[in-house]
């Protein structure tokens, strides 16, 4: 049976076991999307995070929810930007390479903030 690493993080925690939690998989090599989404599924967070190497930044990173996959979001960015500076060790300035593009991610400290890719207007009818 094939093993791999992964982190649970609280993103937006201001207290231990507060936030909004986020599975991150280390190292994705090897899994298909129905694997992803299978572990998305088992894990049952909001969000699961995949982290695969990339030609165009730092690391590329696929999201799950239990019921698909998303093209971008913000609280798996932070948590997922977090977890590849210690990966990467790449310091406080990183990007991520997302399905909606590439995010540029910075920390001053444990404190994360990005510039939102542009994913697409989508019409709300009320």
């Amino acid at each position: 049976m094939t093993t791999y690493a992964f982190r649970l993080l609280n993103v937006f925690a201001e207290s231990t076991f507060g936030g909004n939690p986020l599975c991150v998989f280390e190292d994705a090599r090897g899994m298909d999307d129905a694997t992803m989404q299978a572990l998305a599924l088992q894990f049952n967070l909001s969000e699961t995070t995949f982290v695969l190497p990339s030609d165009r930044a730092d690391a590329q990173v696929r999201i799950f929810t239990p019921g698909y996959e998303m093209r971008f979001a913000g609280h798996p960015t932070l948590g997922t930007a977090h977890a590849v500076r210690d990966l990467v060790s790449s310091g406080d300035r990183l990007t991520l390479e997302f399905k909606a593009g590439v995010v540029p991610v910075e920390a001053k400290g444990d404190v994360w903030t990005f510039t939102a890719p542009h994913v697409g207007r989508r019409n709300c009818r009320g």
